[in-house]
């Protein structure tokens, strides 16, 4: 069955976060991780047509750029010190705010805050929340 956005976003998430781990892959193992995950599902979609491979491949291909933001609005947190599902919360949102841009933001950080309140504990949304937020302001800046 074809699962909506939230779903698929969800399921980019655990593909993500499983990227935590690894300590340098290339786009073929990246391909390959995915695929393990998404044989899993029952998805009637190809990969490559689904909003999850987007996510997956959009935070990978500029995992770089967004680290740099989460390193400018997180308040004297080191990346190496956010913890993992903070840490790819914010990376999967950034992206849908940066780069997707069909996603208000607005629609990004209350996705990113539920992904906290099922994966974070007590504090995750808290932080999560303060960092989208100033980035967003930053977007929202720079679009003027």
């Amino acid at each position: 069955m074809t699962h909506n956005r939230r779903h698929q976003r969800r399921f980019a998430f655990q593909v993500i976060y499983s990227l935590n781990f690894a300590t340098a892959m290339s786009k073929e193992q990246l391909v390959r991780s995915f695929e393990n995950f998404w044989a899993e599902e029952e998805f009637d979609i190809e990969r490559e047509d689904s909003y999850a491979w987007t996510l997956v491949q959009g935070v990978f291909d500029n995992r770089a750029a967004i680290d740099e933001i989460i390193t400018r609005h997180s308040q004297h947190w080191k990346l190496n010190r956010i913890a993992k599902v903070e840490l790819t919360i914010l990376r999967l949102s950034l992206f849908e705010m940066l780069f997707t841009p069909d996603i208000p933001f607005k629609v990004a950080m209350n996705e990113a805050i539920e992904l906290a309140k099922d994966f974070g504990d007590d504090n995750s949304k808290t932080f999560v929340n303060g960092v989208l937020d100033a980035a967003a302001k930053d977007a929202e800046r720079d679009r003027e």
